[in-house]
């Protein structure tokens, strides 16, 4: 075997095995690796039920019910589709209806099953994710006409 083929064939399987360290690295990290997903992704996708995932929206105004054993029952809207969301916990203090929220968990049966509920920090701020997903759902001139009136900016904390 001549010189310059040893040295491809040692290239080669050094790549090969540079690849399979990088898809074993992957595959384990595919579990604990969550996505954010607006309510309009969720409805046109198909979500595993094994999926953890985040959920970002706003929580839509009259939909907050609170059941005994300290279950709350709320929707998260982007203002296109609303998802159904049902958290065991205390909710953070600036939790509110109209307001932005994250939810982490996993969608079962049409209904997002939250094990963590974060809220907006400031009162004039919205997650990033959630301002795309409005964006993308093309309700993003409502929202932002009104944020503009009310003093701030979207995805924006204030100054």
């Amino acid at each position: 075997m001549k010189r310059k083929h040893k040295r491809l064939t040692f290239v080669g399987l050094a790549l090969l095995l540079i690849a399979a360290a990088a898809a074993l690295t992957l595959r384990a990290f595919e579990e604990s690796i969550v996505f954010f997903h607006s309510p309009t992704d969720i409805v046109e996708k198909q979500v595993s039920a094994t999926q953890r995932l985040r959920l970002g929206g706003l929580v839509e105004e009259g939909s907050v019910e609170k059941h005994p054993d300290a279950v709350v029952k709320f929707k998260v809207t982007d203002m296109a589709n609303s998802i159904n969301v049902s958290y065991r916990g205390i909710l953070p203090d600036l939790f509110r209806e109209g307001q932005g929220v994250v939810a982490e968990g996993t969608f079962k049966a049409g209904v997002f099953i939250a094990d963590e509920v974060l809220a907006k920090h400031d009162e004039n701020y919205m997650p990033p994710e959630v301002a795309d997903a409005l964006k993308k759902s093309g309700k993003w001139d409502d929202m932002s006409k009104e944020m503009k009136r009310q003093g701030h900016v979207a995805g924006e904390t204030p100054k």
